[in-house]
């Protein structure tokens, strides 16, 4: 966390431009610019932005028939300073910082339909219990040259050659673009995102850059939001795109962001480790909570028409509800390791998730398992795409019924964010079904 924002801005003279924002259902900053010398009245009263600008469609256009807009004479809502404070942009030439918000009602009651306070909703369920979710992402991302038709990786900055194939861990794709990620480690240490391990992936031009593990859900949904915005910004300035979105190429893997996460009590004992490998009760418990909203949560873990096309058999995405230890062809795995560090690795989410939404997800759904004491069936061994499995929802139209429609997605999410997503997810449907497939990937390239 940066320190009280009035004394950073301060501190930090050199800032000449302020960006003021939240998130939106599909994880796109909204907000304003603002010159540094005036920032001080968002920093003291907030600002304002209509409610419905956190209900907009992927092309930032109003949802035609949501009630947010002329229904209530598209009013206003307060939005107000989260716990982050600023934190600069680096990806920027002009000096400036971001300031992260989010919306109010003017009675001061939370605005439902921002994912932020839907994440901040399951973590207070937990804390009424006495416990508190441990966290880290996995987030995966493919550098590219888009400066034509036809989506390649970009020319390595060192010997001006393009890569031909994915290069699983390979340490020389990584030097290739040294400079890149050197600029991006330093960034992450400027904005407080505990960016650790990089590693090339199975996708062409693609790279997956873990974050460690922290005991605030927010923040970890935070640093997430923050990263897919720096890499997206750093890639621009370097010359090359960055994207997030689940399948950019047919004939590769697609990009997901594994969620890992833990629970721990008052005392700070890992509740899911029992000293050996099995792990405890409470977390079959949770493991069955997540495989039972795992098809009516699939709207959250693929938001976007391009989703689906990562959610295929052999291709290093999960298509069968099941979970395992060890295994990472399952929708849930329980990694091997220190029993310390006993955790669940949530497997369906793609690069495109809005991070607040998804977390709430995985992280009410856990919770669902272990109030209702939940059983899990027995973890499969071997390959899952083998197996005779229940499956994941496969088409787009279908994981926004189940959404609409469940009685478990309203145990986690506000009903009013439940309306705004169903809402907003079929007039995308109108859109994307009267693009080209060229046309899908440009909308989704720089949005997701």
């Amino acid at each position: 966390m940066s320190a009280d924002p009035a004394t950073w801005l301060r501190s930090h003279p050199e800032v000449r431009s302020v960006r003021v924002a939240a998130s939106d259902l599909n994880g796109v900053a909204r907000g304003k610019r603002v010159p540094a010398r005036f920032a001080d009245k968002a920093v003291q009263g907030g600002t304002r932005f209509p409610l419905s600008v956190l209900n907009l469609d992927i092309r930032g256009e109003d949802i035609h028939n949501s009630p947010l807009v002329y229904a209530q004479g598209d009013a206003d809502g307060v939005l107000k300073l989260t716990e982050r404070g600023f934190v600069p942009m680096p990806w920027l030439d002009t000096p400036s910082a971001l300031l992260p918000l989010w919306m109010y009602r003017e009675d001061g009651s939370a605005f439902a339909g921002d994912p932020r306070h839907a994440l901040a909703d399951v973590v207070k369920r937990y804390a009424t219990k006495g416990l508190t979710p441990v966290v880290a992402m996995e987030l995966e991302f493919f550098l590219i040259d888009d400066r034509k038709n036809r989506l390649r990786i970009p020319a390595s900055p060192r010997s001006g050659k393009r890569h031909k194939a994915g290069e699983i861990l390979s340490i020389r794709v990584l030097d290739q673009f040294d400079s890149f990620f050197t600029e991006l480690y330093d960034a992450c240490e400027a904005m407080d995102i505990p960016a650790d391990t990089t590693i090339s992936e199975a996708g062409l031009g693609q790279f997956e850059i873990n974050m460690m593990h922290v005991d605030d859900p927010l923040k970890a949904a935070d640093d997430a939001w923050l990263f897919k915005m720096l890499v997206k910004g750093l890639a621009r300035r370097n010359g090359f795109a960055a994207s997030f979105m689940a399948k950019p190429y047919e004939d590769y893997a697609g990009s997901g962001m594994h969620t890992h996460f833990s629970v721990i009590d008052a005392e700070g004992k890992n509740v899911f480790d029992d000293g050996g490998p099995k792990g405890t009760d409470l977390l079959r418990q949770a493991i069955a909570g997540c495989l039972n909203a795992l098809p009516d949560s699939t709207l959250i873990f693929a938001p976007h028409a391009n989703s689906y096309d990562r959610l295929v058999p052999n291709a290093h995405a999960p298509t069968g509800v099941a979970w395992a230890y060890e295994n990472r062809t399952a929708a849930i795995r329980v990694p091997s390791g220190a029993t310390a560090a006993r955790r669940i690795e949530h497997r369906v989410a793609g690069g495109d998730v809005n991070p607040y939404l998804s977390l709430a997800a995985i992280l009410g759904a856990a919770l669902t398992g272990i109030e209702d004491h939940q059983t899990a069936p027995a973890p499969i061994t071997g390959n899952a795409y083998s197996l005779d499995l229940p499956q994941i929802p496969t088409n787009w139209a279908t994981a926004i019924d189940r959404f609409a429609d469940s009685d478990v997605m309203a145990r986690i999410f506000p009903q009013d964010l439940i309306r705004n997503m169903t809402l907003t997810k079929r007039q995308e449907m109108e859109i994307v079904s009267e693009l080209s497939l060229q046309d899908q990937v440009g909308l989704y390239l720089d949005t997701v």
